[in-house]
């Protein structure tokens, strides 16, 4: 079993950050044809499990990576090798390998963390359980509340017929809503972090909206699974309820891998290295080494001292990395084009956005969050943050309001779709290796539209 964690833990050894800055690519001299690869990457992952499904199974990892060859080898005959390499490295050293990075390795953590709730798998229960994970994702991060929680939310309901509508409620709230709260909670907000914006900003700032999609969220969740649960074909039987929890060593190294990643954005290193064309800060460099050591432990600590009951799988992580390696590679066109501004193809958008030359909030909120809800929420929050000033000082003042809108649009419209946010699809993925047939990408669309498309038309009207 070694040999599988030495090769699991390849990707990870080169995990570093690299210095934020725009993509190599010249966003103003592509077309939009250089989305095709990208767009093809979201149709497979929203048809072929439809249409194919057996082969899609088997195959998924080759389909997405002709995509990513085709922008890989489009960006090699137009640019050159030069741009190529540069851009790659950006694109994995940026973004991908510190996203993998911190996702795989709080996924390793909660394994070795059981939370035993029993009880009675009742609409209440369940909607208590909810909220208690949607409170919080904002202090260990959407990624650690959703890797932390599930596996209880799924023994939970074991001997429940009908889950699904939970796992997608699941995916609303804790994936996503959840982390809006603090700069830990969402990729989006710990880059306004770093960027100047106070940690506790958006407790203050975006609690309100918080309460505005939260309440009438759990409210809808009660009112279905009260519907489901009389639907039951098994009576669930009443069951004293009890939280045990077993793993505390592994619920420290929770908190030194939560604490890394805050020293990261503290810490300003004046140290770094350019390797491939990026550069290699010393504060992200030590926090992902450090976050690799805490991995490695974890799994040392769990293959000595297996928990009864809990079986560790790599599929669910493994099967995000694939995709989100394609993603990341052929969405990078489509930010080097949103970068670009108003020389790019997407101009309309950044003329969207502004009335008159002044940033209109209800605008920022929903261009930010639809294409969060398709590309990576960050580099989408990172652009809109910089089209609107890119000034703390200004976003603490007068641009309030738009800085709300582009904070709120890029945490809560990444639940609009599957890859709106890398929990999202480990929940799908997890749900899925537990034998629960979950919706389609399409379907879940089709959910998340219909619950949440209304409440953030409310929310455009009560604050924006």
């Amino acid at each position: 079993m070694l040999y599988k964690w030495r090769f699991a833990f390849i990707g990870l050894l080169f995990s570093t950050s690299v210095h934020a800055g725009a993509s190599p690519l010249p966003g103003h001299e592509l077309s939009l044809f250089w989305v095709l690869p990208f767009v093809g990457v979201l149709l497979s992952l929203a048809l072929m499990p439809i249409l194919f499904s057996s082969f899609w199974h088997h195959h998924y990892g080759k389909i997405v990576f002709l995509w990513t060859l085709a922008i890989l080898m489009s960006i090699l005959i137009f640019f050159g090798f030069d741009i190529l390499l540069a851009e790659v490295s950006a694109t994995f050293f940026h973004h991908y390998f510190p996203f993998i990075t911190i996702i795989t390795t709080l996924y390793i953590i909660a394994g070795g963390i059981h939370v035993n709730v029993r009880g009675p798998s009742k609409p209440l229960m369940n909607t208590g359980f909810l909220a208690i994970a949607t409170m919080t994702a904002s202090f260990i991060g959407t990624t650690g509340a959703a890797v932390l929680f599930i596996r209880p939310l799924l023994n939970l309901n074991k001997n429940r017929h009908y889950k699904r509508h939970t796992l997608i409620f699941y995916i609303f709230l804790v994936c996503n809503i959840g982390g809006c709260l603090t700069a830990l909670g969402d990729p989006p907000l710990f880059l306004g972090y770093l960027n100047g914006i106070p940690f506790f900003w958006p407790m203050t700032h975006l609690f309100w909206p918080f309460l505005v999609i939260t309440v009438p969220l759990l409210s809808v969740y009660f009112l279905i699974e009260s519907w489901y649960f009389r639907r039951e074909p098994l009576k669930v039987l009443p069951k004293p309820i009890a939280v045990k929890v077993e793993g505390f060593l592994h619920v420290g190294l929770l908190f030194c891998a939560i604490s890394l990643i805050l020293l990261s954005g503290s810490w300003k290193s004046v140290m770094s290295i350019n390797f491939f064309h990026v550069l290699l800060e010393a504060n992200n460099l030590a926090r992902d080494l450090g976050l690799i050591f805490i991995a490695c432990l974890s799994l040392y600590m769990q293959k000595k001292h297996p928990l009864e009951g809990v079986i560790f799988s790599w599929g669910p992580i493994v099967e995000v990395a694939k995709i989100f390696a394609a993603i990341f590679i052929t969405a990078s066109p489509v930010i080097a084009i949103l970068h670009a501004g108003g020389e790019g193809e997407l101009r309309g958008i950044i003329h969207m956005v502004n009335n008159n030359g002044i940033p209109d909030p209800k605008m920022y909120f929903w261009l930010t969050g639809f294409l969060s809800a398709f590309l990576d929420n960050a580099p989408t929050y990172l652009i809109f943050f910089h089209m609107a000033g890119g000034k703390a000082s200004e976003f603490l003042s007068s641009l309030q309001s738009t800085l709300v809108a582009i904070s709120a649009g890029s945490v809560f419209m990444g639940a609009l779709t599957y890859i709106g946010n890398a929990p999202n699809f480990m929940v799908k993925a997890i749900a899925e290796a537990n034998e629960i047939r979950m919706p389609s990408f399409f379907g879940y669309m089709a959910w998340s539209l219909i619950f949440l498309g209304p409440l953030f038309i409310l929310l455009t009207w009560l604050i924006f």
